[in-house]
């Protein structure tokens, strides 16, 4: 989430406040070893109460926007929301054994999740797959610690969970703060490459941009507004004959039709100057379910040479429309346009390490960065309403898959979706909900009022007055 944060809030807004980020830092590092070292005796000083009913005011909230968002953040959003408010019922519920069931689960989805990028980084074997298999590997060490027992016979979950996430996040603030003391390039921009660097370097002085005049808007962007579209062409869409259907399979990872012929997807990124973004092989790669599990590697004897196709016109001409489209306003041009000067020099394609959907997920970072001081301001209030959204939780969990896994057209539709709500912010679920809210009771009563108004102007017989004129 810190490099998603980076990417949003952009240069100049980091250099600007490195201070802020180190002491913020420090004392969630801090204040997450003492959490951790208070529980190990298991006589707790830490209040989980208080934390309990945080968790679940924040589980509420998510529930209550969750249906505002679309396809796989939806179904985030909702996991989210019940995750946390189970988990605050457990704790305030005082059940004897609600903090065993809290070790198994929280375990569980640690090992489940380190065993995951371990095999991914291990199939695929990207460029950093050690790194990540490191990190998974420390994942199934903390499963291990909170399976076991020992030493609080698990009265010290809770504490334990909450004192890593605000040591991890603290030490990831703490390296953010000390490079951004001189920062020039983005370093989480580093992950699209040479080309993603140099869009990250484009003026560095003052190049957040104007903020814009509307901070909220209703919906996405109609056909005639100025903005960034995503293309995405989904597996199952582009099929040559009948697909299997495979829940979450054929969604995010790949489609097999009835002659076992696998379809990946297409993503493609298109802005009004002129830019289209759309990689593809130059020679049809093959897919069959032999050949599949061998070129999934992202090292080098998978690269093959790749095309860029000239516009969507052309593209979707020859092949198909585009299935779904996300599309953004708030976008830098001069970095979009930069990123795909220097990227489009390298014509290499790799199925897992540099497909379509890699190459639309970097120039879509490169676009939107500092895209959120833009919209809401230079100052810490641009930093507290980011986090406060719940896209950035979505975006962040998507992104992490997509660069420890592969970017799949599924996962770039989710992180373009995720992301256009954080660069384009929407009115919050619950302000939608009162306004639906109050506009149906305003029907409701509408009849009632009418009906009372036409009683009031109406004379009384015998009465002798008559009503006066009517204001507009």
């Amino acid at each position: 989430m810190v490099r998603l944060m980076m990417i949003l809030l952009g240069v100049d807004y980091l250099r600007a406040r490195w201070r802020g980020v180190l002491i913020a830092g420090a004392v969630s590092a801090a204040i997450g070893a003492a959490l951790f070292i208070d529980a190990l005796d298991g006589v707790l000083y830490f209040r989980v109460a208080p934390f309990a009913w945080l968790l679940l005011v924040e589980g509420l909230a998510t529930l209550a926007v969750a249906w505002t968002g679309m396809g796989g953040q939806r179904t985030l959003r909702y996991v989210k929301g019940l995750a946390f408010c189970v988990t605050a019922a457990l704790i305030l519920s005082g059940f004897r054994h609600a903090s065993f069931i809290l070790s198994m689960v929280f375990a569980t989805l640690f090992l489940a999740d380190g065993l995951l990028q371990i095999a991914s980084a291990w199939v695929v074997r990207f460029r950093s797959w050690k790194f990540a298999a490191a990190g998974g590997a420390l994942e199934i060490a903390i499963a291990i610690f909170l399976y076991q027992p020992y030493p609080t016979h698990y009265k010290g979950t809770v504490p334990y969970c909450l004192g890593l996430v605000l040591i991890f996040t603290g030490w990831n603030l703490l390296l953010l703060a000390l490079r951004a003391r001189r920062l020039g390039v983005n370093p989480a921009a580093a992950q699209g490459g040479a080309a993603a660097l140099a869009a990250s370097a484009v003026g560095v002085t003052g190049s957040v941009g104007p903020r814009l005049a509307q901070t909220v808007f209703d919906g996405p962007p109609e056909d005639h507004e100025h903005a960034l579209t995503v293309h995405v062409w989904t597996p199952v869409s582009t099929s040559k004959a009948e697909a299997r259907r495979q829940p979450v399979i054929d969604r995010y990872i790949a489609a097999v039709d009835r002659n076992g012929v696998i379809s990946t997807g297409h993503a493609a990124l298109e802005s009004p100057e002129d830019v289209y973004i759309s990689l593809y092989p130059a020679v049809e790669i093959d897919r069959s379910p032999d050949e599949f599990s061998r070129i999934l590697r992202a090292t080098a004897e998978n690269d093959v040479p790749g095309l860029f196709q000239p516009d969507y016109a052309t593209e979707s001409k020859a092949w198909c429309p585009s299935t779904r489209k996300v599309r953004i306003r708030n976008y830098d041009p001069q970095r979009l346009t930069r990123f795909w000067q220097h990227y489009r020099a390298d014509t290499t394609y790799n199925l897992t390490h540099r497909n379509c959907s890699s190459t639309v997920s970097h120039a879509l970072e490169a676009a939107l960065e500092g895209a959120t001081p833009r919209v809401w301001g230079g100052g810490w209030l641009a930093f507290v309403r980011m986090l406060a959204t719940p896209e950035l939780w979505v975006a962040a969990q998507v992104r992490k898959r997509g660069q420890t896994m592969a970017w799949t057209p599924g996962l770039t539709l989710d992180y373009a979706r995720a992301l256009s709500m954080l660069a384009d912010p929407r009115p919050a679920g619950w302000t939608r909900a009162m306004r639906l809210a109050h506009t149906r009771l305003g029907r409701l009563l509408r009849p009632h009022r009418t009906r009372g108004a036409r009683g009031k102007g109406h004379d009384e017989p015998g009465d002798g007055r008559s009503a006066g004129p009517r204001g507009t």
